[in-house]
């Protein structure tokens, strides 16, 4: 226990300031109980202090203080879990009385528990911590060296993984820089090198999510489950379309956009000198496939009923992901920025390997900026029911010829010539179809398919493997 003298001036500033979320007043040390109960508080939030010898109106009027005074706060002291050692100052105030001040920053090891119970600050007043937020803070004390993720995934063997997948993760890997070529294209070295081995060489649950083949979840992985739907209006009371998909994470990510691609409404104009149409989705679809990225990388796979839900309605789209906000990050910090803490490290890591995420903690913002370029609205963030849920509002659809449009409110950049254009997005997506490409690119299937049948000829664009399970090949 550290003891420090200091200056009066300092006790009176924290008695004008009053009490507070991280500041408490107890009038003597009689009170020590009370007051280690709120040091605790301080302690699982943003730390404090409680100062002894000011009444809670902000009077300091000091108290005597005495060695048998310090040594029945150290003995105190023992009832915090796990150790906890408050600093003591001793502040002279007159009439040989002193105020003590005791500090308690975060904690290092939270939830801290006072003799067995552990407690937290709402504004000025100290509670009992509810068993939902307590069971929350262990989760995230255990989260560097215990999760769901990284533990052997029972007995599985690599031959029940998707070997082309491995493979396309490999290869994309090293194309972007951010893997090594390990030499071999075996699936047990692949997975080595992307560090989804554990306990030597056996397949982790991470590694199950990401590469699981499409029939091979259940029954013991009943939670790599998407459901996706689409409602007859505003609420829930009537489906047009109801599905539900098993598969890894990348195969579901795909089913995903593909229901959406399907499924959201496009705005349509008349192009002048062109005897075709032209649609755009209503929502940017790379901000789509961040949220969707975002939920399949953070969400709770712990939670055996869990899934990533896709429902679309009239007004809106919601993209939920069964899961909370961990570390103390907030549905509006998300839009700020903030540091990446992602709940699943080892499949974040290999998303971005992938060039499917970043690693910035940027993935809200982008989204946002992608809204705010088509003048739209960004998306609102809330946690309900144990879920995290993001939802696009969708604009209004209107059909106009390309005279009548809104000009942009943003600079907009010179277009690309459609053949480079499907280069870029197949150098960065090469399982694209070409039914995806037109709509990701705002084009006709026809014009497309005439762009892909010239790239192919001149040699800039290669098919690896038949129109279903394969991929596309970018000639440098």
């Amino acid at each position: 226990m550290s003891v420090i003298s200091v200056s009066v001036d300092r006790v009176r500033a924290f008695a004008t300031a009053g009490e507070s979320a991280t500041l408490e007043f107890k009038k003597s040390t009689a009170e020590k109980d009370r007051a280690c109960r709120s040091l605790c508080a301080f302690a699982n939030g943003r730390g404090g202090r409680v100062l002894f010898g000011v009444t809670p109106a902000g009077k300091v009027v000091g108290q005597t203080v005495t060695d048998r005074t310090l040594e029945e706060l150290a003995q105190e002291f023992q009832g915090f879990e796990p150790p906890m050692f408050p600093v003591v100052e001793r502040v002279s105030v007159e009439d040989g009385r002193e105020v003590l001040v005791l500090t308690a920053p975060r904690a290092a090891r939270v939830p801290v528990a006072f003799r067995g119970v552990a407690y937290e600050r709402v504004l000025n007043t100290t509670r009992t911590m509810p068993r939902e937020t307590y069971q929350r803070l262990l989760l995230e004390e255990m989260h560097a060296t215990e999760r769901w993720e990284n533990q052997p995934a029972g007995g599985w063997h690599v031959s029940r993984l998707d070997r082309r997948e491995l493979v396309l993760t490999l290869e994309e890997s090293i194309r972007r820089g951010r893997v090594d070529d390990p030499g071999t294209r075996e699936p047990l070295e692949i997975l080595r090198g992307l560090g989804l081995l554990v306990d030597g060489d056996e397949v982790s649950r991470a590694a199950v999510v990401l590469f699981c083949a499409e029939d091979g979840p259940l029954p013991d992985f009943p939670q790599l489950l998407l459901k996706v739907a689409r409602f007859k209006g505003t609420t829930r009371d009537e489906f047009l379309d109801n599905r539900q998909f098993h598969g890894n994470a990348f195969a579901l990510m795909r089913r995903a956009e593909r229901f959406l691609i399907d499924s959201l409404p496009v705005a349509s104009r008349i192009v002048p000198g062109r005897m075709e149409r032209e649609d755009t989705p209503l929502l940017p679809v790379e901000a789509l496939r961040e949220a969707l990225a975002n939920a399949f990388v953070h969400r709770d796979y712990s939670v055996g009923g869990g899934s990533v839900s896709v429902a679309l309605y009239d007004d809106r789209l919601e993209i939920i992901s069964i899961g909370d906000l961990h570390f103390g990050l907030t549905p509006e910090a998300l839009f700020r920025e903030h540091e990446s803490k992602p709940w699943n490290p080892m499949i974040a890591r290999t998303f971005y390997r992938r060039g499917i995420i970043e690693t910035w903690g940027r993935g809200t913002l982008k989204i946002a900026r992608l809204m705010q370029e088509r003048g739209l609205e960004p998306p609102a963030v809330v946690v309900r029911q144990g879920a995290v849920v993001i939802t696009f509002v969708l604009p209004a659809l209107v059909k106009t010829p390309e005279k009548a449009e809104t000009p942009q409110k943003t600079p907009q950049k010179t277009p690309q010539k459609t053949p480079d254009a499907i280069v870029d997005l197949l150098r960065q997506r090469p399982e694209l179809s070409l039914a995806e490409v037109a709509v990701i690119l705002g084009k006709s299937e026809s014009a497309i398919k005439r762009a892909v049948r010239s790239l192919r000829e001149s040699g800039r664009l290669v098919r690896i493997g038949p129109d279903k399970g394969g991929h596309w090949q970018v000639i440098e």
